[in-house]
């Protein structure tokens, strides 16, 4: 990378020929107000984010304190002590706060709705496994009764060592089980926790039946029923009669006989539903919650001894801050929801004449998403107005190649180009492109006549989008234009390992720098990362007007200084979905509490993967490559192609490689 290149990238905004940025129509100063505007952060941050006074993104991690932390101030900390970027910065106090305010939010509807009963969450380690953020989880949920989900066998085990001496705490197990997870549901029980095995099809059914026989347990079960009601978003499938989980009507009430005929009706105390995950519409709930609770009436009425409703999770992130039923939004506020939920069981419950049971929710990602940020430093960028020639110099570069007739087309195009001819000035220098690539294609044109092509084309386009800016609305093919003059910024990270959603489901996530808020961002970019497949870039952000941009708002790149980007609401599900692409492993990972005073601690580090781990996961034993290029260094020492020296050179590095973070370092 050069540092022309390193020191600015394509733009979007309007250019002078030269590809330098002009400050926008309107005038004025830029400032903080207007980035926290660009970047939508007040629609999309919960109020937990906001731009501080110096341009610095900052995060308030408690409600009741006046101080925020510095995000740039974090990472130039963790840098000091050998933590570089790319790292996900977990902020377990934000945790704390989603915990709080949905305990909050329950709470004030069940009083308003006179509902007879309480509430609980239970936090699904699947959304974020990592040991010290379920610990927390576990921690700070003991103060405000809430419990943990598991669906595996794993999970389970790693549950039942976390819960220790918290034998009041709500366990439910789902997921598919086979007899030995059956089996430590039962153990569980013995010692004293009170864990919830789910059913999810029949045969779990008999499987509990033996072990609870074999190990003298009498279990607490759980059904979870196939709503009918449709689901929306991305997820809408999750539910109806092919849902992956759950049982029908019939299969609810088979399983209801067979407890009874075993003497166990009343070991069923839950019922349990999915609606969906990341619900975009509070309908979807309004209806789900009618149909568990009418099925909830009637087996309580069959003798069940149901005390829990359970309807899952599903509640949303507004992620692109629109507070739509966008696949990326939600219409509805925690409050709504906990109201919601409240009111509709409590509504069915009061007109069958029955008790109202428990509410449980397994809102894993509003509960932790906003938690992590993941922040990673540009490496470069490519930029095309670096190559504009102003007319003048594109006179003189083309008669010094002899004027060739396609070559003063093009020159004539970039001439034409006028506020009320911009299409056609297009067009021509479009058909004259064409022409050149030919001429190049069948040996007509040299190299250096190649090269002019493009940056005769080039400049033409950079001025007619320049003076396009103020066209409304912009012709179509313009819009187009305006998008391929944009930069591409070279990321140091890997989408795959670290934004598994951006790439395997279209995710939109909130991206913006974290720092030179105080200053206008006069370049448009997509963002690339390090890995090397077509697939691994970032082309979809949140704009000013609710919709979606291929392009994001940046700073021009300074020769010499780090720029870096966060990306935000990644705190479920990326930090355990990621994949291997190209070997880049796990990023580093810290949790930074607030110290009170507007400063931090770095409470804790989980090291990224080194490069020697990577390949040990895929079964390339360090030692042994190690022990090849030992050999290898041998060998040529004896051939004369190394000396001694050279070959400790090639060892000590290699080792150091292995050593190494798989990130640019």
């Amino acid at each position: 990378m050069t540092e022309d290149e390193r020191a600015g990238g394509p733009s979007a905004s309007p250019s002078d020929g030269e590809g330098r940025a002009q400050a926008p129509a309107g005038g004025g100063a830029w400032d903080c107000d207007d980035s926290a505007e660009l970047y939508r952060i007040e629609k999309w941050g919960e109020d937990f984010f906001r731009v501080g006074d110096n341009g610095r993104l900052t995060v308030k991690t408690r409600r009741d304190s006046h101080h925020s932390i510095d995000i740039y101030d974090v990472v130039m900390g963790l840098g000091d002590r050998g933590i570089s970027t790319p790292v996900m910065i977990g902020f377990p106090e934000l945790v704390e706060r989603r915990m709080e305010d949905m305990a909050a939010a329950f709470a004030a509807a069940i009083e308003e709705n006179d509902y007879q009963a309480g509430y609980t969450a239970v936090y699904p380690i699947k959304v974020n496994q990592h040991r010290q953020l379920v610990l927390q989880i576990e921690k700070h949920g003991r103060q405000l009764g809430f419990g943990l989900e598991v669906g595996s066998k794993p999970e389970l085990l790693a549950v039942m060592a976390l819960t220790a001496g918290a034998e009041d705490r709500l366990i439910i197990c789902n997921g598919f089980k086979e007899r030995r997870y059956i089996h430590h549901i039962m153990l569980a029980t013995k010692l004293g926790r009170r864990v919830v095995a789910v059913i999810e099809n029949l045969d779990e059914l008999e499987l509990i039946l033996e072990e609870s026989v074999a190990t003298h347990v009498r279990p607490h079960i759980g059904i979870r029923l196939k709503l009918d009601s449709p689901s929306t978003g991305r997820w809408r499938d999750s539910t109806g009669e092919k849902a992956k989980f759950g049982l029908t009507i019939p299969g609810v009430l088979l399983v209801v006989q067979r407890l009874a005929d075993a003497g166990m009706l009343d070991c069923l105390e839950l019922l349990h539903c999915h609606m969906g995950s990341q619900i975009s519409d509070i309908q979807v709930v309004n209806a789900g919650l009618a149909e568990l609770t009418r099925v909830f009436v009637e087996l309580q009425g069959m003798g069940a001894n149901l005390s829990f409703i359970d309807v899952g999770g599903g509640l949303g992130i507004d992620y692109d801050g629109s507070q739509t039923n966008s696949d990326f939004s939600v219409n509805y506020s925690l409050e709504e929801y906990a109201n919601t939920v409240v009111y509709r069981i409590k509504s069915v419950c009061d007109d069958a004449g029955i008790g109202h049971p428990t509410i449980v929710t397994e809102a894993g990602r509003a509960m932790v998403g906003h938690h992590s940020v993941l922040v990673f430093d540009v490496l470069g960028c490519n930029r095309l107005d670096r190559w504009a020639l102003d007319s003048a110099s594109a006179r003189r570069e083309v008669d010094a190649v002899g004027a060739p007739r396609v070559l003063n087309d093009l020159l004539d195009a970039y001439s034409s180009v006028e506020p009320d001819r911009l299409l056609e000035a297009y067009h021509d220098a479009h058909q004259a492109r064409e022409e050149g690539l030919t001429h190049f294609a069948v040996g007509l044109f040299d190299l250096a006549k190649r090269g002019l092509v493009d940056r005769l084309f080039w400049s033409t386009c950079l001025e007619i989008v320049r003076l396009a800016v103020d066209l409304d609305p912009m012709p179509e093919e313009l819009e187009e234009l305006k998008l391929r003059l944009s930069d591409t910024y070279f990321c140091n990270l890997s989408v795959f390992q670290s934004l598994p959603d951006s790439w395997a489901i279209d995710q939109v996530f909130p991206v913006m720098p974290i720092h030179r808020l105080d200053e206008e961002p006069t370049r448009r970019a997509t963002l690339v990362d390090i890995t090397c497949d077509s697939d691994g870039k970032i082309d979809r952000f949140i704009d000013e007007v609710d919709d979606m941009t291929p392009v994001l708002p940046v700073h021009e790149l300074r020769a010499g200084e780090s720029y870096f980007l966060a990306v935000f609401l990644v705190g479920a599900y990326q930090e355990t979905l990621g994949d291997l692409h190209n070997l880049f492993g796990d990023t580093n990972l810290v949790h930074i509490r607030s110290n009170g005073e507007g400063g931090w601690n770095l409470e804790d580090v989980v090291v990224g993967d080194t490069v020697a781990e990577v390949l040990g996961y895929l079964e390339y034993d360090p030692r042994v490559l190690l022990e090849a290029m030992r050999r290898d260094c041998e060998l040529a020492v004896r051939a004369g192609r190394l000396s001694v020296a050279d070959s400790r050179e090639v060892l000590q590095s290699y080792e150091a490689g292995l050593a190494g973070s798989t990130y640019l370092e």
